[in-house]
């Protein structure tokens, strides 16, 4: 089940960016006990998003955009967040 964060995540992306594409899978698991690891469950995560609003754009600016969209989450809220950001048909 998504936590807090997660579900927040999702939200945000889904409403910014319509996206055709979103996974939003929590790592933290995979980095208990390593820096950056709150005891949350909840502080590194990959997303993976497709969607038209990207197309055109570099791998930076789409990062920025997903980056921009989720506010203070990345870096205050979550340590680490991993982006794939891809517009259809690449």
């Amino acid at each position: 089940m998504a936590g807090p964060i997660q579900q927040e995540i999702e939200a945000t992306l889904n409403a910014a960016f319509a996206p055709d594409r979103l996974d939003v899978i929590n790592d933290s698991a995979t980095h208990r006990g390593h820096s950056g690891d709150d005891g949350s469950g909840e502080s590194h995560f990959t997303v993976v998003i497709e969607s038209a609003q990207f197309a055109g754009k570099s791998r930076l600016e789409r990062q920025r955009m997903v980056n921009r969209a989720l506010g203070d989450i990345p870096g205050e809220r979550v340590h680490a967040l991993a982006i794939r950001a891809s517009a259809p048909g690449e």
